[in-house]
């Protein structure tokens, strides 16, 4: 029991010198006096006249109140463990001993997913997001890698406790999916899917192969944030876009599918086409479609600007809009890469589950 105790305390040391460090990267101290001013900014007169400011504030003070509890509750937890330690000791009790060793493991496991959040410093990264996967060239065998794909994000979600809603769909030819676009809502939604974005590849032997050759398909995934209006200074002058209603080929009714419900806009100066057909209204769709458009266009400006700093050092960028930025290998051999951080998977029908953890962990700490 002594070299057990022994080891616990030093694990138990080691933990708290990582919780002051989360501590000092996500800025506690700045945090409560944020919070602390925007609390008495909602007590002042008129506060709920704004209804943009308002609702702006009150996600705000949630999101600060959430971070700092969960910072409080991991040292608080510490304490806890030490307590439990000093009367397992005390009297000579292996079981809480054992006990004490698995709470320490709980709280590392905390510590490190809330480090996390101090590699995310992106304007953008508390934000939620709206992702738009397109099958690649290769017909049904690279819509059938989109639908893997979609499922595969959509467990991830599952994971890591977010809310998904399908936004736009539209089915294989014989399988799987052309394309699908949907909103993630989530606590740094943003933040830990926008290193997914680009192309991701898969090596396999063809299910749909009669001669079962091996075939390479593709699939591409945008990601962009969902902003609120005083997030951003983008404007869209309706006059460049174009807007067609038609019937949705979704579920939802007679309703849904006897009326033009389903909005399609197509924005002329950057050729980028938002839809959605999720709701019965054509306003709700509408509106819907233009905050698609808002994310899009914003994310289109910062990656030009990240293209502009890049030709400014004279450098070129290993990974560019557009390029591979995975490998899924299913055959002669099982393995997932990522090809900018070098980070790598065996075994692949945990990943395709939605265990991408590590590929996202990984992306965070090269950024």
């Amino acid at each position: 029991m002594i070299v057990e105790l022994e080891q616990f305390t030093g694990k138990l040391s080691a933990l708290r010198a990582q919780l002051k460090e989360v501590g000092e990267g996500l800025h506690i101290d700045d945090m409560e006096r944020e919070l602390s001013e925007l609390k008495e900014e909602m007590n002042a007169d008129g506060f709920w006249d704004n209804l943009e400011r308002s609702t702006h504030v009150n996600r705000r003070i949630s999101n600060l109140e959430g971070k700092i509890k969960h910072y409080e509750s991991l040292l608080a937890g510490c304490d806890d463990v030490e307590t439990m330690m000093e009367l397992a000791q005390e009297e000579n009790d292996d079981d809480m001993i054992q006990e004490a060793g698995a709470e320490i493991e709980r709280l590392e496991n905390e510590t490190e997913a809330l480090a996390l959040e101090t590699l995310m410093r992106g304007k953008y990264d508390d934000h939620d997001a709206i992702l738009s996967l397109h099958a690649g060239a290769g017909g049904t065998e690279a819509q059938d890698w989109t639908g893997m794909l979609y499922r595969m994000y959509t467990r991830y979600c599952e994971r890591m406790g977010f809310t998904v809603k399908v936004l736009d769909y539209l089915d294989g030819d014989e399988a799987g999916v052309k394309s699908v676009t949907f909103e993630v809502t989530g606590d740094h939604a943003y933040g830990y899917l926008r290193g997914e974005k680009g192309v991701h590849r898969l090596v396999r032997i063809s299910p749909f192969d009669a001669n079962a050759r091996r075939h390479t398909s593709f699939s591409s995934l945008d990601v962009a944030p969902i902003l609120e209006e005083m997030d951003t200074d983008i404007e869209i002058d309706m006059k460049d876009v174009r807007v067609d209603t038609y019937h949705s080929s979704g579920a939802g009714g007679q309703n849904v599918n006897k009326t033009s419900s389903a909005v399609r806009m197509t924005h002329f100066p950057t050729g980028i086409v938002v839809a959605c057909q999720t709701e019965r209204d054509q306003v709700q769709n509408r509106a819907t479609c233009i905050k698609m458009l808002k994310a899009k266009l914003l994310e289109l400006r910062e990656r030009e600007r990240e293209q502009e700093m890049a030709d400014i050092k004279g450098e070129m960028k290993k990974i560019e809009w557009g390029s591979q930025i995975r490998s899924y290998v299913f055959q002669p051999y099982t393995m997932v890469k990522d090809h900018r951080t070098g980070f790598e998977a065996g075994n692949i029908d945990d990943v395709m589950n939605g265990n991408i953890e590590g590929f996202t962990t990984a992306y965070l700490k090269m950024q």
